[in-house]
Order: C-alpha cells, then structure tokens, then sequence
C-alpha cells in the first residue's frame, strides 16, 4: 500500500496552519506543523518529509534563511520547498526562488490552488520512465543513473535542473519560449510564473560550471541549448541577462 505523502507545514499564523493542515490531510497527506524556526529543525531532524511548505516571516530564523539551510544540507537539498508569504512583490518572490524554495504562494490563497501547487511540485519530484543516454557536444546526460558529465567530469544538477537540461539537451539548438519550457518541463498543469524559468536556468547554468556557456539567451524569444556556444561566452552574459 502506498503511504501518504508527509507534508512539514512550518507557520506561525495557528489560523493558517490549522486551515492548511486540514485540507491537505481530507486529501491524503500526513501533516505536521511547526509554528518557529527552532521547532521546524527539530522536526527536519526527526524525519525529513517529502514536501515542507514554508512561511517567509517567522520566530527567529526566517524561511528564507531556511531554505537556504535545507538546500546546502545533503539530507534536505532535495525536499520540495513551497513558500508561504504575504510578501507578493516580484521581487520577493524572486528572493524565495532563489533561496531554493521550488515555488511561492502569496497570501491570501485559495486552497485549491494550494493543493494543486503541492500536487505539481511532487509530481516534478516522481521518478519519470527512463529514456537513452543523450549527448551533446562534451555534454552528456544518462537519465537510468540521473548522472551528467561535461568532458568527462561529473556535474552534480538539482532534480529540476536535471528535467531542464534533458529537455534542452533532446532538443538541442532549438529555442523554446519561458512559456514552452513551462508547459514541458513543469507542466501545464502548474500554476507557475514565468520567472521561474529564469531562476532555473541561472541555477543550471551555475552548475554546469563551464558548461553553463551552452545555455544561451535568445533576446526576446527564450533559451536554448547549442554545442557550440560564441566565444564560449554565454549569452546570457552578452545580452545582459
């Protein structure tokens, strides 16, 4: 029998936690709240759940300094990190993502679309059927063993990441639209901004070291990937992305 999914709801709001705690056990997650920072870590070190939702203002540590904690840790690097927060600015949801929270959710949300964010994000985190070992210039990518390598060393991508780059790397020097990449990457289901895509791609590209150059910016149509980047200069970098 399939257990259900543990969900680690950390708010300080009783109200909200209680709210979102209750809908997601009617629809068959185990929930378990922590309404501060110091009790959050506790309940990482007890078990680690397989989604954590996270309010961005909390009693002593903040989410964001959460999230970053949990994304450097081995234990946690993986976990789903949706974050909660009043905070709807762009430029906060920004700072979630690249924090390492997967998504973000502005209060006040209808929790529908709570329900189906939290669906979609560990849906991306299923392992997906297996396909050939890709290739592209000294880029290679084997999705049996999840391993990508450039020029024979080994890079070490985030699962989204991973899903960006074989994407990319099965449709080589195409350009795909933010859009695009939503609907293939994500899927067409989530409800996900287009922002997103430019907060993964500067993570891939990151760790992809001096990789990252494949990825290029197309002003004003999206990215793709190319085996033969100009210059060796990434794109992003010429056009001031």
């Amino acid at each position: 029998m399939r257990s259900m999914p543990a969900v680690l709801v950390v708010e300080d709001e009783p109200a909200i936690a209680e709210l979102v705690a209750v809908n997601l056990r009617h629809n068959g997650f185990r929930t378990t709240w922590a309404m501060d920072s110091a009790s959050a870590q506790r309940e990482i070190d007890a078990g680690v759940p397989d989604l954590i939702l996270l309010d961005w203002m909390l009693p002593g540590d903040s989410g964001m300094v959460l999230a970053k904690r949990w994304r450097a840790h081995p234990r946690t690097k993986d976990v789903p990190i949706i974050m909660l927060t009043a905070r709807g600015d762009e430029s906060d949801r920004v700072a979630g993502l690249d924090a390492g929270a997967d998504d973000y959710i502005a209060k006040p949300f209808s929790t529908k679309e709570l329900l189906a964010r939290v669906r979609a994000v560990l849906r991306r985190k299923a392992p997906e059927p297996v396909g050939e070992s890709v290739t592209v210039g000294q880029l290679t990518l084997d999705p049996a063993t999840h391993r990508v390598s450039f020029a024979n060393q080994p890079l070490k991508l985030g699962p989204t990441e991973f899903k960006l780059l074989h994407f990319m790397m099965n449709s080589a020097e195409r350009v795909h639209s933010r859009a695009q990449l939503l609907d293939k990457v994500w899927g067409d289901h989530v409800y996900i901004e287009e922002r997103t895509v430019d907060v993964h791609v500067k993570r891939l590209r990151e760790a992809m070291l001096q990789a990252g150059c494949m990825v290029e910016t197309v002003r004003g149509a999206g990215y793709r990937l190319t085996s033969k980047p100009e210059n060796g200069i990434p794109a992003a970098e010429k056009a001031g992305a």
